[in-house]
């Protein structure tokens, strides 16, 4: 991954943010779109590319954008580098391979401390019950 070129890929715009700000909020536009174009990227790899489609499915449009918007700050220029952060994690995380979980059994010291904790749990709970007369 190549995060400079990355970058050059991203086109934003700058949308009207609501909240916050009284006759600013309407007059400026703070909340920004960042927009990224999948398929045609030339920073990432194949390999990458299929992780980060497999990854992050849901969040990739139909026409193969992927979108963030940030509106936290009254700041157009917070808001566009908080944006870029949360992308370069987020392709980040899409990107990292998982390590396969090995099965393993539980060792026979565990299984014994189970069922013995068990056992006391029960005797506890038995212990609680009204007696039982054999009339």
């Amino acid at each position: 991954m190549n995060e400079s070129q990355l970058l050059s890929e991203i086109s934003f715009k700058a949308i009207r943010n609501s909240g916050p700000g009284g006759q600013h909020v309407n007059k400026t536009s703070t909340r920004v779109e960042l927009s990224f174009l999948l398929n045609t990227s030339e920073a990432l790899s194949e390999t990458e590319k299929l992780r980060i489609e497999k990854k992050l499915g849901n969040r990739i449009s139909q026409d193969g954008y992927l979108r963030l918007q940030c509106g936290e700050t009254r700041s157009q220029h917070r808001n566009k580098t908080l944006v870029i952060e949360r992308f370069l994690e987020l392709i980040r995380k899409g990107i990292k391979l998982v390590k396969p979980r090995k099965k393993t059994k539980p060792s026979k010291n565990s299984i014994e401390r189970r069922l013995k904790s068990k056992k006391n749990q029960a005797l506890k709970k038995s212990n609680r019950k009204p007696p039982k007369f054999d009339s």
